[in-house]
């Protein structure tokens, strides 16, 4: 029963991650020195992730199936309850959160969830966006956008579009504040949430207020440093990361098309105010970092923190880093809404 056997290891790898820091850092030993001052919880589930990875790459379906798996034994909802409700949204599968003590009419962030464009689910964010919503004090549309490889670039794209703009033109549907309607998402999901706040100011047609983006892909694969630093070793390999890019996009001559690689763009001056978070071993990181930097460069007001995690923390909620670094990207969702927002 290998869903079994994965959940086992996976049980077993998060209670071994729950030890003290001083014992994992006898255990897991320093990380090298382009990794200095990564949470000893990261370098020690770094190096667990390493050790267990078979010797062949999984296929993409079971690929997936681990990938709920992994989510639901390091995902941690908050002790507060979170209403749920599935539902479409410009006829897309999603999920509306709705924290406890939100108004009648609150801000919302549409979300896309990450998974390289080919894994991920409603179910398998499900702990991170109820944190989410729970921490930032806001409610939160999570999309079920459809997956490569069975659906190719622009599908993913497309289904994000659609969700958000059925969200901005007919917000009180969703319990939404009219202007405060946020765009964000975690890895390929921020890449996602980028292309479309991008897009949306470049057609003329409804702008978010603000854009929440935790370690995006924003640009080709090895075109920035971290690529080389980071390839292998940290939970995300380049190779991998290589394969699911490619993956979403075969055709190379579509992969400089602003809505895969928003670094690409000439001009980011219009775009929301961000909240750009990295990770600081994780292929991603530089590109993540140089849209931050171009976004604020165009008069854009950005908030860029680096956090001493591995990718994907937002989903590793039951492990005490990714939880704090889930409630910091939380908390930088609310701040960054309230500016947007707010008089002034």
């Amino acid at each position: 029963m290998p869903g079994l056997r994965d959940r086992a290891l996976s049980e077993l790898g998060r209670l071994v991650l729950g030890l003290p820091d001083g014992v994992l850092r006898a255990v897991a030993g320093s990380p090298p020195p382009a990794a200095a001052g990564l949470d000893p919880q990261s370098w020690a589930l770094a190096r667990l992730s390493d050790l267990a990875a078979p010797a062949d790459p999984p296929s993409d379906l079971e690929s997936r199936r681990q990938h709920e798996v992994r989510c639901a034994v390091m995902g941690r909802s908050p002790e507060t309850p979170v209403a749920s409700e599935d539902i479409t949204s410009g006829g897309v599968p999603a999920r509306l959160y709705v924290p406890q003590a939100v108004a009648a009419s609150s801000p919302l962030l549409v979300f896309f969830h990450g998974g390289g464009w080919m894994q991920g689910s409603l179910q398998s964010y499900d702990a991170a966006c109820r944190t989410v919503a729970d921490r930032a004090g806001v409610r939160m549309l999570s999309v079920a956008y459809r997956l490569a490889p069975e659906h190719i670039f622009p599908a993913a794209f497309d289904d994000c579009l659609a969700a958000y703009l059925q969200v901005a033109e007919h917000p009180e549907s969703f319990g939404a504040r009219p202007g405060e309607i946020a765009v964000g998402g975690d890895s390929a999901g921020g890449n996602l949430a980028a292309a479309v706040a991008l897009h949306v100011r470049d057609a003329g047609l409804p702008v978010p207020a603000f854009q929440w983006l935790l370690y995006p892909v924003c640009d080709i694969p090895d075109r920035h440093e971290s690529y080389r630093t980071y390839a292998e070793g940290f939970y995300l390999g380049a190779e991998r990361m290589r394969y699911l890019f490619e993956s979403y996009v075969p055709d190379p001559a579509e992969r400089e098309d602003l809505r895969v690689s928003p670094l690409r763009a000439a001009d980011l001056s219009g775009l929301p105010a961000a909240f750009v978070a990295t990770s600081l071993a994780d292929p991603l990181r530089d590109e993540a970092e140089a849209y931050a930097r171009r976004l604020e460069q165009a008069g854009v007001a950005v908030e860029l923190r680096r956090e001493p995690l591995l990718h994907g923390f937002l989903n590793t909620t039951a492990l005490s880093s990714g939880r704090a670094g889930a409630l910091r990207a939380a908390d930088g969702l609310r701040r960054g809404l309230a500016r947007a927002t707010g008089p002034g």
